[in-house]
């Protein structure tokens, strides 16, 4: 018995151990899954406010928030603090190739420059792709124009040549007027086939050169003032400033200039679409009465597959037209050959069709048929037997009048 109750006690003892060790199992297992489903709905959470970041939608309303300025006018930047800004865009020079005394000439003139200056002014510098399609559409403008005065002058010179009253100075005249717009005409053709092969490659870069001159509201006499009273103020103190910039730079060989109010569009358009500028350049949105300064369309990626869509569109519908043409050269090829070969065709037809219906005409008449078809007369053969039978006919016509007595006999 003693034996028996130590088995069971420890039979007892080894399952309640069992037990144990499966509830923490379980307990383990349980707080696996639960971190694991912890970790997975954190990452979902985070995934999802990923996605609202990035599909958030832009309205016009928060452009014109995240914009700092509230309107050009005036050759000015009229900014929502009360702030007025003027800018001068600077000729660059190239201050390697100057000699010392030249180099020594313009830093004088620009510590001359900081010394004037009483106010914070901005440089700021804007990379710009240079846009060739402005200077190829001028040339071939100026082109069109160099050949109507070309054909004006070889119509003149060869009328000049044709009248007989004409002088030798006349017709000296014209040729040196003809032959001289001729030059002109290469001279311009060789210009756009250069541009036009330079614009095949796409990184031509310039840079452009700013001072940004501003004017605070509170700088001004303090008084009762309206809107438009504040910003002619503004606007004769940034122009004083802005002549003063100009003059001081002009002392460094550095020539200025304000830019006028479509300029300064034209400068905040580039600087708020870099990636567009190169392609929807200020001109083709001026005319397409585009008058946001800031585009919230598709990705630049997706105007320019749109682009890319219409191109190869284009050069489908003229491949199609190409082969279509060819095609109908190849029928009209097709035709003649038929109307040069129209009778043989109507002969093995109608072969065909005696072969065909052989059954119901006899085919004995059928092969009758067929061989008088076979058998056409040749036309030399029919020429010789016509000129065989108009030589019978003479001949007999001959021996029918030899033994007839003449009438004056």
């Amino acid at each position: 018995m003693n034996d028996n109750m130590v088995k069971i006690i420890t039979l007892l003892a080894g399952l309640v151990i069992l037990l144990i060790l499966g509830l923490f199992g379980a307990l383990f297992v349980i707080s696996f899954k639960e971190k694991k489903e912890e970790e997975r709905r954190k990452n979902k959470e985070n995934l999802d406010k990923q996605v609202k970041k990035t599909s958030t939608v832009y309205t016009p309303e928060s452009i014109i928030d995240f914009m700092d300025f509230e309107k050009i006018e005036d050759n000015m930047i009229i900014q929502k603090n009360g702030k007025y800004l003027m800018v001068v865009e600077c000729q660059g020079i190239n201050y390697d190739l100057m000699s010392e005394v030249e180099k020594a000439a313009v830093e004088q003139g620009f510590i001359a420059f900081l010394n004037t200056l009483r106010y914070t002014i901005q440089l700021y510098i804007q990379t710009r792709t240079i846009n060739l399609e402005r200077s190829i559409d001028g040339y071939k403008k100026r082109l069109n124009e160099i050949d109507k005065r070309y054909t004006t002058a070889q119509i003149e010179y060869e009328n000049c040549l044709k009248n007989k009253q004409s002088t030798k100075d006349e017709i000296d005249k014209l040729k040196y007027e003809l032959v001289k717009q001729k030059n002109l005409k290469d001279y311009t053709e060789d210009i756009i086939k250069d541009i036009e092969r330079q614009s095949l490659n796409q990184s031509i870069l310039s840079k452009r050169y700013y001072v940004i001159i501003p004017c605070y509201r509170s700088e001004m006499v303090a008084g009762d003032f309206d809107k438009t009273e504040l910003e002619n103020m503004a606007f004769s103190e940034l122009y004083t400033r802005a002549r003063s910039i100009i003059n001081s730079l002009f002392s460094c060989q550095v020539m200025g200039r304000v830019l006028n109010s479509e300029e300064l569009v034209e400068l905040l358009y580039i600087a708020y679409n870099r990636d567009e500028a190169d392609i929807f350049w200020m001109d083709k949105i001026r005319q397409a009465g585009f008058e946001e300064l800031y585009s919230t369309a598709p990705d630049v990626m997706d105007k320019k597959l749109k682009l890319l869509d219409k191109q190869i569109e284009e050069k489908a519908i003229e491949l199609a037209n190409k082969k279509i043409t060819e095609a109908r050269s190849e029928k009209d090829i097709i035709y003649e050959d038929k109307v040069k070969n129209e009778k043989k065709l109507v002969e093995k037809k109608a072969k065909e069709l005696i072969k065909k219906h052989s059954k119901y005409i006899g085919s004995e008449i059928a092969n009758k048929a067929i061989e008088k078809l076979n058998d056409k007369p040749n036309n030399k053969t029919t020429e010789n037997k016509l000129i065989k039978e108009e030589t019978v006919d003479v001949n007999i016509e001959k021996k029918a009048t030899k033994g007839r007595p003449r009438k004056n006999q």
